[in-house]
């Protein structure tokens, strides 16, 4: 996908870091954006998977630390409940201004009650998605343990959350406290989606209940299953990604497989791309505006999610084949109807391969067998399999071929 860095400024006029996942042409069919939870950032690992899985369905997401958390400026204690839907309110007008204003907001955890309380004030806003969120905001002062009661009483305290030190505001508790999401849900004018796990030990699934029966329709619920809160595996994260963009797009009037738009020159050369991370081999491409997915076999230590590199090997020579049939039959005015062609990859032991490795003297073996439908006769059926020899891709790969790899600068 296509990450850009950028800053927006908050109400204050405080500079808040985000990055913009946008479809590697940098054409989106629609915006969102995305709320973190409770002292978390815009980094965290749920939180980049769940935007990159809807940038690949041509949903552009903008992700953004809040105010004094992560790459952002400001004061973390100074901010409240309110300053967090002010960001995203500012977060809204920054991608209106910039881009196109967001019609999907979406939070995780404390980020999901912010983004039901900011639809309101987003008029752009069509759906919503709360991700293991509280019904009740205040319910974050069980998270602080006995420091809330500190806190109440002088004014502040620190707490210390996933290993981080903290400084919390008596104005904090006093503004979760304030906030009534029995009339936020009642004044929503977006469709709902409720997302949460039986298993989350840190806001109880009995929330995902109150939310859902607070809010009007349309509302949809999906469990998360096994998930822990923060959908620590990725797999859980990339699942619920999914799930937003297929649920979203009725909302968005997007299609589950839109079509692709033309790309502007000047914003991509229109090169193949291919995205690894640093778990399993799930590759994410991008090809002509269409965005794919690769993948090793379980057995080869993969999530078997997509084809392998060598299935796509496959898939081109196959295409190619087909197309190039069709093309010598229309010119003939021969009735091939349909072209089928199979194929399999192996390595074989080559005797005549002299440029071969001794120790490992094999090299690839592409098998195609064709299976054409039409009223053809025996002299233009081998007449086909003699052209299946000059499709493009079959001379590209017998032909031999020289790839050049340069390092980008970092």
């Amino acid at each position: 996908m296509n990450t850009k860095r950028i800053a927006f400024p908050n109400s204050r006029g405080e500079l808040l870091a985000a990055r913009l996942e946008l479809p590697e042409d940098e054409r989106p069919l629609a915006y969102a954006l995305f709320a973190h939870c409770f002292t978390c950032s815009k980094d965290l690992t749920a939180a980049v998977h769940i935007s990159r899985a809807l940038s690949s369905r041509r949903i552009a997401v903008l992700r953004f630390d809040f105010t004094g958390l992560g790459e952002s400026e400001g004061e973390f204690a100074a901010t409240t409940f309110s300053s967090e839907v002010s960001d995203l309110v500012a977060a809204a007008r920054f991608l209106e201004q910039e881009y196109e204003a967001p019609r999907l907001l979406i939070g995780h955890s404390l980020g999901g009650a912010a983004v039901l309380a900011a639809a309101a004030e987003i008029p752009s806003t069509t759906a919503v998605v709360a991700i293991a969120a509280p019904f009740r905001p205040v319910q974050v002062r069980d998270l602080l343990g006995e420091a809330a009661g500190r806190i109440e009483e002088t004014g502040q305290g620190t707490v210390t959350i996933a290993g981080r030190t903290f400084t919390i505001r008596k104005s904090l508790l006093d503004d979760l406290d304030a906030h009534r999401p029995e009339d936020t849900l009642r004044r929503l004018n977006a469709a709902l989606l409720v997302m949460h796990s039986p298993r989350d030990q840190v806001v109880g699934i009995d929330n995902a209940t109150d939310i859902y029966r607070a809010a009007p329709h349309p509302k949809s619920f999906v469990s998360l299953d096994s998930a822990d809160h923060l959908l620590s595996d990725s797999r859980d994260s990339r699942y619920a990604g999914g799930i937003i963009a297929a649920w979203a797009g009725r909302y968005l009037g997007i299609s589950e497989t839109p079509s692709p738009q033309p790309i502007p020159p000047e914003v991509i050369d229109n090169r193949v791309s291919a995205r690894t991370g640093a778990t399993g081999f799930r590759t994410e491409l991008f090809a002509n505006g269409f965005p794919l997915l690769a993948d090793e076999p379980v057995e080869d230590g993969g999530g078997n999610v997509g084809p392998s590199p060598y299935d796509y090997l496959l898939v081109a020579l196959g295409a190619c084949t087909g197309m190039t049939l069709q093309v010598y039959a229309r010119s003939k005015g021969w009735p091939l109807e349909e072209v089928v062609v199979r194929l399999s990859h192996r390595k074989v032991h080559a005797e005549d391969c002299r440029d071969c490795d001794e120790k490992e003297r094999r090299m690839d073996t592409f098998e195609r067998e064709l299976e054409l439908h039409g009223g053809l006769d025996e002299a233009q059926r081998q007449r086909l399999l003699e052209i299946a020899g000059r499709c493009p891709v079959h001379r590209t790969l017998t032909a031999g071929v020289r790839v050049v790899t340069t390092l980008r600068p970092a």
